[in-house]
Order: structure tokens, then C-alpha cells, then sequence
């Protein structure tokens, strides 16, 4: 068996006779891509995670050295070798400089290149072994609850390991449901005091009162009730982390105890009068905007300062739909094992709704909707109807998924202006899909790479669709 079959390559290169001889050569030791242009090949990169990019230095009027540079910057760039007639040692230097892994020169010797891809494919394998590595060490220290590979999410996680040794004060902000806690606690995990306490207090669940007396504690006798002294959540947490959520619901009042708490990082309790030291460091979120409220004159400036030192902007779901996939699995094994459910998958369908669909309540409502899926599922596998009703009615994902189709098809050049339109008996949004499959590799002359533009997908994602519908007993042609 072939160890290099499943790797895949692009060839980038304007000369069509150069780019197709280099695919049937390599076309047997790899999955090989064929562009002839810089946004081509950006197309691929962009869609078919190529592990491996061979660009010619000259693209026509374009240059390859521009694509080594936009390639690099993608969120999962390939390995870049560069090939040129021009084959100078400053040529060779000046692609190194830019990133590339390699260079060969023209006229190619094939066996050469094919000893620099393989090498590349080795030493990418090596990279993304010691980035599991790495991950593996976040997940026993304080990254393992956040889900997410996205391109959104990455500053997010380096900002996590950069500020979390240090005493600064973090600002989390974000739409409710979007993970600020859990940001929160992988600070706190990964901090220099994770075996100390991380104290928690929801701002916006107590009275102005209570919320004083909550933070700073009280003396006996300083209000009706108080009926011994009570140790605040300030000096509860010494020594370790105070999480303040919904920071942006406190009073004035309490905002210049609390300037005054993280400025000198001394507190009174209510009703006394002495100084008391704390060491403490303070994480704070909020799913409002907290500038806009210190322009409206409802959250003090300085205040607003101090909370600052770093901001953390969680983005939505919506925003990061590549994640769903991966959180999906998550809750999915979490839930069956809760509630001792046979549930391992969910249907296409099924998937495909959850991640086409905007989440307004974000990572919360999308744990919330497989929690209720593996309750309803009777079997092996969530189905579209176990999911809740709101998932399971025709609305804007699914016009989302005609017009993008249509659109594509309209401008896509092979489809030949024809739009992909169902009967109005096919509104199954399975079915849907399957016909919508079927339809591009007609109108593709069955070429799945082109198919698969048409879609809007991957060919690995088209491939994969095409596996599950011959299992599924439907005969596919090509």
C-alpha cells in the first residue's frame, strides 16, 4: 500500500502541458490539485487542506513568490516548494526567505522532486505531531473545555497562554453562550496559581447590597440581617483568581470599590473600616459593550482602564462554524455517556442543519439542542426529527442553500447558466442534497474537483458525501 496515496499535492504552474505532465507523473503517489493561476490555487488552498504546494516562480504575469507568501498566511498553509528556470543561488535565497520549504530548477529531474514532497510530507507530519503535542499539554492545563480549531479561535488561544502567567487583568467580552467562563478558567489553569482557588460571582444575580457584601464581605451589624461578619469573594480568592461575570450590570457605587480594589488591591469590608490586603488577580467578562456604556456616562473610564490591561473578544458561533462540527462530537459522546445512550453520530442531515444554522445563544443552545438529541434518539444515530423543532422547520439555511447553489451555478462557467431546481415534493433537505450532488457532477462532466467547486465544497467533503450515499444504496456515477 502506498504510505503517500492519502497526501495530497498541488501543482501550480501557468503552462497547461507543465502543470498536467507533473500530475500524471505524481498522480499515483498522491492526491494531486492542478492550478494555473494565484487565485486558483488560493481556491484549493483555501477549500482542500493540500499539504503540499510546487509553484512555478513565473505564473504567467503573475508571481509565485507573492502565492509562497498568501499560501504561508492561510490558517492551515502547506508546505511550498518553488520551481524556476532562473535558478540562481539569490533566487533559491530569496524563496527561503519567504517561507518556502524548498526550491528545484528547471528542467525538473521527477525522481529529485518527488524526494523533496515526500520529505515535505515527513517533516509537515513531524510539525503537526508536536503541535499535538502541545495541545495535548493545553488540554491537561487549561484549553481542554474549549472547543475549536477555527481560524477566529486561534489569537484567542494565544492570547490565553501569553497573558495567563502574568497578573494582568483580563477583560473577556462576547455574546452571551460563547464560552466566556470556560476562556476564564483556562487562564486561571494555566496561570502560575492553578492549585489556588478561581472564585466565581455573577454581577447581574444580586442587589446592590448583596453584590457589596458578596465582594468585599461585611462586618456583623452593618445592615439589617448581618448578623455575623461574613469573608468576602475578594479575600476568598487571595492568593488565586476572581472571575467577575457581567461586569458591566454593577452600580456606580460598587465600581469605585472596585477601582479602588484592583488600584491598591486593598478592600474594606461593608460596615468596617479596616484595610485588608489581598492577592488577587481579576478576570472579568461581559456580553455588553462597555465603551459604549462609558461614552453614555454608565461605567466609569478609569474603571473601564483598569479592567483592560487585556481584551478577549469571544466571536460567535456564527462566526466560527467549523467549530461545530468538532463541539457536536464533544457534547454528542459527553450526553450519551450522561444519560447511557447507544448514540454515536448523527445523520447528514442532521449535521448539516446544525451547521448551517446562526446559534443566537451560541455554544450554549448547540450544547443545549444535542443534549435533547441524544435524549430523543432511540438508536445509533441523531436524526434531523430528533432534534429540537426550531432546528427541524424550512427556513433561512435552507433558502441560504438554493441561492448559494444557484448563484454558483449561474457564474460557475460549466454549469452553462443552469440553476440546480427541485420539484416541491423534494423538500427533504437529505434528498435535497443528494440531488443537489448528482446535478453538479452532471452538469461537471463528472469531474468530482470541478463538482465540488460547483457545490461550494471540498472534493474531500464531496468524497466523502459520495461514499455515504452509495452505503445508502444510491448509485452514483463516474
Amino acid at each position: 500500500m502506498n504510505p503517500f496515496a492519502e497526501h495530497t499535492l498541488l501543482i501550480v504552474d501557468d503552462e497547461k502541458h507543465t502543470r498536467d505532465g507533473l500530475r500524471m507523473s505524481f498522480e499515483d503517489e498522491f492526491d494531486v490539485y492542478v492550478a494555473g493561476s494565484i487565485s486558483e490555487a488560493l481556491e484549493i488552498l483555501r477549500n482542500d487542506g493540500v499539504e503540499v504546494m510546487v509553484t512555478d516562480l513565473r505564473l504567467g504575469g503573475e508571481d509565485g513568490m507573492e502565492l509562497i507568501e498568501k499560501a504561508l498566511a492561510l490558517p492551515s498553509p502547506p508546505m511550498c516548494i518553488m520551481m524556476t528556470a532562473y535558478g540562481s543561488v539569490e533566487t533559491a535565497v530569496e524563496a527561503m526567505k519567504r517561507g518556502a520549504y524548498d526550491y528545484v530548477s528547471k528542467p525538473l529531474n521527477i525522481d529529485e522532486l518527488e524526494l523533496i514532497i515526500k520529505r515535505a510530507i515527513r517533516d509537515k507530519a513531524a510539525d503537526k505531531e508536536i503541535r499535538s503535542l502541545k495541545q495535548q499539554v493545553d488540554q491537561k492545563y487549561g484549553l481542554d473545555r474549549v472547543i475549536g480549531n477555527s481560524a477566529a479561535m486561534q489569537p484567542i488561544f494565544e492570547t490565553v497562554r501569553q497573558v495567563a502567567p502574568t497578573r494582568a487583568t483580563v477583560l473577556i467580552e462576547g455574546e452571551s453562550g460563547t464560552g466566556k467562563e470556560m476562556i476564564a478558567h483556562a487562564i486561571h489553569n494555566l496561570s502560575g496559581r492553578p492549585k489556588s482557588k478561581l472564585v466565581k460571582v455573577h454581577c447581574a444575580a444580586l442587589t446592590t447590597q448583596l453584590l457589596e457584601s458578596e465582594l468585599f464581605g461585611h462586618e456583623r451589624g452593618s445592615f439589617t440581617g448581618a448578623n455575623q461578619r461574613r469573608i468576602g469573594r475578594f479575600e476568598e480568592a487571595s492568593g488565586g483568581t476572581l472571575f467577575l461575570d457581567e461586569i458591566g450590570e454593577i452600580d456606580g457605587n460598587t465600581q469605585v470599590k472596585l477601582l479602588r480594589a484592583l488600584g491598591e488591591r486593598t478592600i474594606e469590608r461593608v460596615g468596617g473600616n479596616q484595610e485588608i490586603k489581598v492577592d488577587v488577580r481579576v478576570i472579568a467578562a461581559t456580553n455588553r459593550n462597555l465603551e459604549e456604556m462609558v461614552a453614555g456616562g454608565e461605567f466609569r473610564e478609569d474603571l473601564y482602564f483598569r479592567l483592560n490591561v487585556v481584551k478577549i473578544t469571544m466571536p460567535p458561533l456564527r462566526q466560527r462554524r467549523e467549530d461545530v462540527v468538532l463541539m457536536v462530537r464533544s457534547f454528542l459522546k459527553e450526553f450519551a455517556e450522561e444519560n447511557g445512550k447507544p448514540v454515536r453520530e448523527l445523520t447528514s442531515d442532521a449535521m448539516e442543519r446544525l451547521v448551517s444554522y446562526d446559534w443566537p445563544g451560541n455554544v450554549r443552545e448547540l450544547r443545549t439542542a444535542i443534549e435533547h438529541g441524544v435524549v430523543m434518539s432511540n438508536g445509533p444515530k441523531i436524526s434531523l426529527r430528533h432534534l429540537p423543532g426550531f432546528l427541524q422547520q424550512s427556513g433561512e439555511g435552507l433558502r441560504g442553500a438554493f441561492t448559494k447553489n444557484q448563484a454558483v451555478s449561474n457564474g460557475g462557467g460549466a454549469a452553462k447558466g443552469k440553476e440546480f431546481v427541485l420539484g416541491a415534493d423534494s423538500l427533504n433537505l437529505g434528498a435535497m442534497e443528494r440531488q443537489f450532488i448528482l446535478r453538479a457532477l452532471e452538469e461537471s462532466n463528472h469531474n468530482r474537483t470541478e463538482a465540488a467547486r460547483l457545490l461550494g465544497i471540498s472534493r474531500r467533503t464531496l468524497q466523502r458525501k459520495l461514499k455515504e450515499m452509495e452505503e445508502e444504496g444510491v448509485s452514483v456515477p463516474g
